[in-house]
């Protein structure tokens, strides 16, 4: 079984959600949980896992011969990116840094002027703790393929589970419901929408369950800090039940959550009382 952990908002607990549903599911089956929040990547710090460098990520850039060239300019046009700058009767120069590579230079050099080579746009590092596998993507500093690179570590992620066999494979998605997330998403059974108590929060709950329901995957809503605002606890319940959606989860705002964040621990190794939330919503998954 595949499940993503996401919810639009940034700050919510997606990844408090992952790294505790990740423990308790390691105690009675084969888990993998991949990070795919490949810009500031932080399961490792939450399990208090080592990681270690896996492989590098490449990207295929184009490259030009430019005894073919002919200065006309058409690859500049087509580069929706602008890495590509031309003036009239110069050989063109390609700022490499913000290319997302499409391909379209490829495409309309009529000459074969352009070819592709590769640079290393991201890392997969991998660990363990608490039974559980890691794998982890972080995007190299600077570069903006970050969906490409989510992309890639889901793709050795399913390399490196034909060795593990795992039965359960978690994916921590970053925030928002662009490229990255989308890649996070697709190909998975559930989804667990995380949100909490506030506008913006469930504004982005929305539109990112607006995702799940555009690629038919089954979700549920787990409300985190609930306890901050009654009112609007019941507000995102009244949503659910609108829409046909399982509250599948409530967890409380509490210092123990801090606690654990500080301290590096999953949170019910800090209190154990916190076990009978997390069981309680794989049986809801699992059902």
């Amino acid at each position: 079984m595949k499940i993503t952990i996401t919810g639009g908002k940034g700050g919510t607990g997606k990844s408090m959600v992952a790294t505790s549903l990740a423990v308790e599911f390691a105690k009675d089956k084969k888990t993998t949980l991949i990070d795919v929040d490949v810009e500031c990547p932080n399961d490792h710090l939450l399990l208090s896992i080592k990681k270690k460098k896996h492989i590098k990520i490449h990207q295929l850039i184009p490259k030009w011969d430019m005894s073919k060239c002919i200065k006309c300019g058409k690859c500049a046009q087509v580069c929706k990116q602008n890495a590509i700058v031309f003036v009239e009767d110069k050989y063109p120069a390609f700022v490499k840094d913000i290319c997302i590579g499409c391909k379209a230079c490829l495409v309309a050099c009529s000459q074969g002027a352009i070819s592709e080579t590769k640079k290393e746009i991201g890392v997969i590092y991998m660990g363990n703790n608490y039974g559980i596998n890691l794998i982890t993507g972080e995007l190299k500093l600077g570069e903006l393929a970050s969906g490409e690179v989510v992309a890639e570590v889901r793709k050795e992620a399913e390399v490196i589970n034909e060795k593990v066999k795992s039965e359960i494979i978690l994916i921590d998605s970053a925030a928002g419901i662009g490229c990255p997330v989308i890649a996070s998403l697709v190909g998975t059974d559930y989804i667990v929408a995380v949100t909490e108590p506030t506008p913006s929060a469930l504004h982005d709950l929305k539109r990112v369950l607006y995702l799940a329901n555009y690629f038919h995957i089954k979700h549920g809503i787990v409300i985190n800090k609930y306890n901050l605002s009654d009112k609007f606890c019941e507000k995102i319940e009244k949503f659910a039940e609108e829409n046909g959606i399982r509250v599948i989860g409530k967890i409380p705002y509490h210092q123990d959550f801090v606690k654990a964040t500080i301290e590096m621990k999953p949170v019910i190794e800090i209190n154990s009382e916190y076990k009978e939330i997390f069981q309680d919503i794989i049986k809801q998954i699992e059902e």
